[in-house]
């Protein structure tokens, strides 16, 4: 799945729901991954399971610690995104299969921006993320000042939104020159991006979504 995440200007990162989260019981975070042509390369899921990982999740929402591990069509994993429990400054760690850092990325102190800063392998700032209040959807990430990848969440529609909240990602990769590692950071970053603004699907209609961590 990296070597085609690596041949893609970009990728669709769409949440699956189970019809028990329209009552608000929130379950284990599921997405598939597609190219923007409509082909499914991959999929996410978080992997606590269990009695006391569903209270985590009702209690703690995303400042719970929690893994999401990526896999490609054939079920063989490919990254690994470890959280931490943190109430603020939160920090997602990626990793490769077999272990090996990829970067991560860490909240910043903010109060009218959303803001992260994206660190490589080597732990030396890859980029910087900030979205302004009015910018609620749309996630721009810069290097130097020139905008290096963008997420935006798609609409799909206002009862969706309310109650089934199944959200869709579009991942852009907009400088030709991003490294493989790099694109796979930014790929867990847009999962990260979800988990944190839009896992509570009343926080994309009120003007509080966009102070929310």
């Amino acid at each position: 799945m990296l070597n085609i995440l690596d041949q893609e200007s970009g990728v669709v990162i769409k949440q699956v729901k189970e019809l028990v989260e329209v009552l608000g019981f929130e379950t284990r975070n599921k997405y598939e991954i597609y190219t923007q042509s409509g082909k499914q390369i991959g999929f996410a899921a978080e992997q606590q399971k269990g009695f006391v990982g569903m209270c985590l999740r009702q209690i703690l929402g995303h400042w719970r610690n929690f893994d999401i591990h990526v896999f490609d069509n054939q079920r063989q994993e490919q990254l690994i995104a470890h959280h931490p429990f943190r109430f603020y400054f939160q920090r997602l760690e990626i990793q490769d299969a077999a272990g090996r850092s990829l970067g991560y990325l860490e909240k910043q102190f903010s109060i009218l921006t959303k803001r992260f800063v994206v660190y490589d392998e080597l732990e030396h700032e890859s980029s910087r993320m900030e979205s302004g209040l009015f910018r609620i959807w749309t996630f721009p990430f810069k290097r130097n000042g020139k905008e290096i990848a963008r997420i935006s969440k798609k609409w799909g529609g206002a009862m969706t939104e309310m109650f089934l909240d199944a959200d869709t990602l579009l991942l852009e990769f907009l400088d030709p020159t991003l490294r493989p590692n790099e694109k796979a950071v930014l790929l867990a970053s847009a999962i990260f991006v979800d988990l944190l603004y839009f896992e509570n699907n009343q926080a994309t209609f009120s003007i509080g979504g966009a102070f929310s961590d």
